[in-house]
């Protein structure tokens, strides 16, 4: 049996003021409705995040000897959800009811899962294509479901576009803050060009944090450009829906630009934004979320472009408004 939805948002609270403090406070800023709806869709990300990583709140990534058949549970659960049967796991009843309230496409969801099969078949991206490949499935993609929450209707590309724009955005910040921790798991996002361009060794590229940092500033930059994007796609939500994403793009975008400033040093601890950063920043958003860009700027052609497919949607819940 599915608990009820009250207990699946206290869950789903719960696991975002643990997970994010970023996202947790963004979030307040959403009308009730979609911000409920926000974070059961983040309690969904954060349990595949984890189980596929071994970790516990984003926190302790492992070498896993299991990963294949971490995913294997991750898409049966994910199936069931989407098929509103119950799961046993709060975090996967979330993803179901909030599917079945506002129509997530399928594609999407899938495409997030298969973020984490490229992580546990141990790929490494080669090229910069192959970098926001992988933005894009893990983080790129959620930005798109994002969206939907949002009510932006399925279908409305160009506005899913600068929502995984978005996504993108956070996920080069993520990379770049990252890189200790990852090459401490094995892993390394850094495309195999970048590194061999600035002769960086991929199993320990932390052996020369002054090569690394030139890469750093290069995603930084790449992160900015897709966060401009995003600011257009914002304009056309509605304002407090606007002021959310405008708050979380600052907040995300000042680790990037903290990763860039400080060099060599980035490393040398965990960069984050403070409570102060974070406050300042969703004083910018308001009156940014007020003062819009027009949101009919054509996208810049040059920026990298998620793969259009066939969307296949869930049906919404008769009854149960989109926003």
């Amino acid at each position: 049996m599915i608990p009820p939805r009250a207990a699946l948002v206290a869950h789903a609270r719960d696991t975002i003021a643990r997970g994010s403090k970023s996202f947790a406070a963004a979030s307040k800023l959403f009308d009730p409705v979609t911000r409920e709806r926000a974070w059961l869709l983040y309690a969904w990300c954060r349990a595949c995040d984890d189980l596929a990583d071994g970790q516990d709140m984003g926190h302790g990534m492992q070498r896993l000897d299991d990963a294949q058949e971490r995913l294997t549970l991750i898409r049966a659960r994910t199936a069931q959800a989407l098929a509103g049967q119950p799961t046993g796991d709060p975090a996967f009843d979330a993803l179901g009811v909030v599917a079945a309230e506002v129509g997530l496409p399928h594609t999407l969801v899938y495409d997030v899962i298969d973020g984490f099969q490229l992580d546990a078949d141990g790929w490494q991206p080669v090229s910069e294509a192959d970098l926001y490949q992988y933005c894009y499935h893990v983080a790129g993609a959620v930005g798109g479901l994002m969206a939907v929450v949002m009510g932006v209707p399925a279908h409305e590309q160009d506005t899913l576009d600068r929502a995984c724009d978005l996504g993108l955005a956070f996920q080069l910040a993520n990379i770049a803050r990252d890189v200790r921790e990852d090459a401490d798991a094995g892993r390394c996002y850094l495309p195999r060009d970048w590194l061999a361009e600035q002769g960086i060794d991929p199993a320990d590229p932390m052996a020369t944090p002054d090569r690394v940092a030139i890469l750093a500033r290069r995603m930084a930059a790449r992160a900015a450009s897709h966060e401009d994007s995003a600011r257009v796609g914002a304009a056309r939500l509605p304002w407090r829906s606007a002021w959310a994403v405008l708050a979380a793009a600052d907040i995300y975008g000042g680790i990037a630009r903290k990763v860039a400033a400080a060099g060599p040093a980035a490393w040398d601890q965990r960069q984050s934004t403070s409570k102060g950063e974070k406050i300042a920043a969703i004083a910018r958003a308001f009156v940014a979320a007020r003062w819009r860009p027009a949101p009919d700027t054509p996208r810049d052609p040059v920026l990298w472009t998620r793969a259009l497919q066939t969307t296949n949607v869930i049906p919404a819940k008769a009854g149960i408004s989109r926003l």
